[in-house]
């Protein structure tokens, strides 16, 4: 059985711009937070924190300054992914030098790979590190995915922990805990996704959901695990509506805005994503009015 790196509600969180610039500031009064309401882990640099258009520079001093920030109160969690395997090995081996708990690596995209390449992929950059390792599925972003016979042959790393399941594949997710069970554990990777991964064994989720309703998402899921499954399928039906709504436009361009309209001030996304649609920033403040946030 592999140790869960967490368990619970982890937090995508943003990363906060300022003056086309990371705001540190910002970022550590984000964690803190997070941290004091519930949140079980930080995950850093990955999709809602906008890695893809951060420079080195910028990404390892986020995951630096997150390390440093949340001082061990949670584990932090870097995503190094890459559709360059020895570049994601790179990042990955130095957001390990840098204090970060675990590894957030997603599927290559674009050149993307075969299912042979993808083990070859993942054993490479788990070599070459000594920190566990989350897998992160998400097929409509990457355009490829993972078998049961992948899932089976990566498992069998000391290092590869479990997945970031957000391909909607409810099948599949079945025969991984069928087949593999707690020697690749399963967490959930979208958000109105959560309570039906977490009925197959899924440890919590991370969220996206979470820089608005930390408290609320880790309340969702410490319930089911602790059995209370009515009040948590009550909570999580309730919040469906503005989870929905957190992904009218391409993460985090949505969640980020509702962050700035609670006064949050976390800035922009950086080109190409941009601000939202007339009538979908109409759909998001009313799903927010409805949830009792504005």
């Amino acid at each position: 059985m592999k140790t869960p790196v967490f368990t619970g509600s982890a937090v995508a969180i943003v990363t906060p711009f300022r003056d086309g610039k990371v705001d540190f500031d910002k970022l550590g009064e984000l964690i803190d937070s997070q941290i004091t309401q519930g949140t079980q882990a930080i995950v850093v640099c990955g999709t809602t924190g906008e890695a893809s258009t951060q420079n080195d520079e910028e990404h390892l001093g986020t995951v630096g300054y997150a390390v440093k920030r949340t001082a061990g109160r949670v584990p932090v969690i870097a995503g190094t992914g890459a559709n360059d395997t020895q570049y994601a090995a790179e990042l990955s081996r130095a957001a390990c030098k840098l204090g970060a708990d675990a590894l957030l690596i997603v599927t290559p995209y674009y050149n993307k790979t075969t299912q042979h390449g993808l083990v070859k992929h993942y054993h490479t950059i788990a070599d070459q590190v000594d920190k566990p390792i989350i897998l992160y599925h998400i097929p409509s972003r990457c355009g490829m995915g993972y078998t049961l016979d992948t899932y089976k042959e990566l498992a069998k790393h000391e290092r590869i922990a479990g997945v970031k399941e957000a391909s909607s594949d409810y099948k599949l997710m079945a025969q991984v805990r069928a087949h593999i069970g707690d020697d690749l554990l399963l967490w959930c990777g979208n958000d109105n996704e959560t309570l039906p991964v977490m009925a197959l064994g899924g440890l919590g989720v991370i969220s996206v959901a979470a820089n608005i309703i930390p408290a609320e998402m880790q309340t969702i899921c410490r319930l089911w695990l602790d059995g209370g499954i009515e009040e948590s399928q009550k909570r999580f039906l309730k919040a469906v509506p503005l989870l929905d709504a957190l992904f009218c436009e391409v993460n985090p361009a949505p969640v980020k805005t509702a962050m700035n309209l609670l006064g949050m001030d976390v800035g922009e996304c950086r080109m190409p994503l941009c601000e939202l649609l007339p009538k979908n920033l109409e759909l998001l403040k009313g799903a927010m009015r409805d949830y009792g946030l504005l």
